[in-house]
């Protein structure tokens, strides 16, 4: 058994976690609590829930690449070098001379509703083929770790599906996070036929209470339509339920762990940050899957780094290491 830090969370792990999907440039107000028609300036910071997965895991300690495709341009360039910075293995990027990086304006309303706007029309990362792919990077992850973005238009879907068969046939545990994001979709409808056509996939899917809803149908966040997603070949199903912490569910067993109250100011990443500290916890040991007060300890440090995210503006920026979670694990 690994050996554990305080609290009883195991040390982080040395297996590789591979990321796939986008990477962008997220635009934040320079004030809290405004629409973006209203924010009266923005500031840059490197987002895209794939890579906010892979910086949230080096960040801590552990393993972490990322497949994707950037423009060709400053931006791309720029977050490149975030990842390296980041100790993210980058041999899976590609970049495209014809098209630019993706950018989005995000937002954190008064409302506590977030709002987006995306520009990419195409954006680099919709344009990976699957030749493109680092077939070695991925065969060699003891985790795939993935979105439902890449699933939106061709080619970088049939990357996305062949990706994950190379990454499953090589044995890696698959980790889904939908990280819905309608207003990239054409409509409501095909957004959950896409996020559901690989549903039954994977091995460990992580769903906010907002995507619960969406992907169900009902307006309740119970245990009966949590279960309504479950599949037999699921080891981890969980739910995220911001300030009120996250479920999880399992063949054996279910429960809540409670969230970390702080000063929220912008929630991006914090969704991320959870899935990058469950990831790295377990890579080495999957048993913690099947163990109910190994696995509370460690979705309990895992709010802490999603709470600890919310503090600070911006997605990467915010990404905590492993001494500010324990700091706030032990308290005052």
């Amino acid at each position: 058994m690994a050996s554990s830090l305080a609290n009883g969370v195991p040390q982080t792990g040395s297996g590789l976690i591979v990321s796939f999907g986008e990477m962008l440039i997220d635009f934040v107000p320079t004030v809290s609590g405004v629409s973006l028609a209203e924010a009266p300036g923005f500031v840059k910071a490197p987002g895209g829930a794939p890579a906010n997965v892979a910086i949230a895991v080096s960040r801590l300690g552990g393993k972490a690449a990322f497949v994707g495709k950037l423009g060709d341009d400053e931006f791309g360039r720029m977050l490149a070098g975030i990842l390296k910075e980041n100790g993210v293995d980058g041999r899976g990027i590609t970049f495209d001379q014809g098209a630019r990086t993706a950018l989005a304006f995000v937002t954190l309303r008064s409302d506590g509703d977030r709002e987006f706007m995306f520009y990419r029309n195409p954006s680099a990362d919709m344009l990976l083929k699957p030749e493109e792919l680092d077939l070695e990077l991925i065969r060699s992850a003891k985790v795939f770790h993935y979105g439902s973005i890449s699933l939106i238009v061709e080619p970088c879907r049939s990357a996305h599906l062949k990706a994950m068969k190379e990454a499953r046939d090589a044995g890696a545990l698959l980790s889904y996070d939908p990280n819905l994001r309608l207003p990239l979709w054409p409509s409501p409808e095909v957004a959950r036929e896409q996020i559901m056509s690989i549903w039954d996939e994977a091995d460990l899917v992580k769903v906010s209470d907002v995507e619960l809803e969406f992907l169900t149908g009902s307006d309740k966040i119970d245990d009966a339509s949590a279960m309504s997603l479950w599949r037999p070949n699921f080891k981890l199903l969980l739910v995220t339920l911001g300030e009120k912490g996250c479920k999880y569910y399992t063949k054996n067993f279910h429960g809540q762990v409670e969230a970390f109250h702080v000063n929220t100011v912008d929630t991006t990443g914090a969704g991320d940050s959870f899935v990058g500290a469950l990831l790295c916890k377990m890579v080495d040991d999957q048993s913690i899957l099947e163990d109910e007060p190994r696995l509370r300890r460690v979705l309990k440090f895992a709010n802490a780094c999603g709470a600890i995210t919310t503090i600070k503006k911006g997605a990467i920026p915010a990404l905590p290491n492993e001494a500010e979670v324990l700091s706030l694990l032990n308290g005052p």
